[in-house]
């Protein structure tokens, strides 16, 4: 997740103000939605810090192992939860997909591993990474599209579902869709 500074920045705001929108959503329900908030928070701040620019932080090397065993957590978590239902297969991947990144990290030779010792061709396995990506990009396009408003019929009644809240259920559609932006950024520069 070492790219040029600024879209490094830009992608560490991104992430933390998802995270921040997920922290507050997460006040503002109970139950399954408020469990989801706080594991979109916790995967919007562990995106942010992992996207830091190196320059300004170059994590230790025992950092990464932190990093897979919080996912780690996360995605055991996860794996429980989409026994109630399919909808919580999408936090399994992200959590492992951030495990993934993490490892990839960690191993000698990746870029941000060993200060001063970034090696070309390091980045973890390249089918794998591809299938994230894949995977990602569908669900962007899915969530974008159904960010897309429709349009009321003429004379018809003007379509609702709460588009002016800042709580609905776009806006944590939208919040969803920037984190899966976020997670294809770092996995095509890791």
């Amino acid at each position: 997740m070492h790219g040029p500074a600024l879209s490094g920045w830009l992608l560490v705001a991104l992430c933390a103000l998802t995270g921040v929108y997920c922290l507050l959503r997460m006040r503002a329900c109970a139950g399954q939605e408020r469990r989801a908030a706080g594991g979109e928070a916790v995967m919007g701040f562990g995106m942010a810090f992992m996207a830091l620019p190196a320059a300004v932080l170059t994590p230790p090397g025992w950092s990464w192992a932190v990093y897979a065993a919080v996912f780690g957590a996360t995605a055991l978590h996860g794996l429980l939860a989409v026994r109630h239902g399919a909808h919580h297969l999408h936090h399994l991947v992200g959590s492992l997909a951030m495990v993934y990144m993490a490892v990839a990290m960690a191993l000698p030779g990746a870029p941000g591993a060993h200060a001063g010792h970034v090696t070309a061709g390091a980045g973890g396995i390249p089918v794998l990474t591809g299938g994230l990506l894949l995977y990602y990009a569908v669900y962007v396009l899915r969530a974008g599209a159904r960010l897309v408003p429709v349009a009321a019929p003429a004379g018809g009644p003007a379509p609702t579902g709460g588009a002016g809240r800042v709580g609905g259920p776009e806006m944590t559609l939208a919040c969803r869709l920037s984190m899966a932006l976020g997670m294809v950024a770092m996995l095509v520069t890791l």
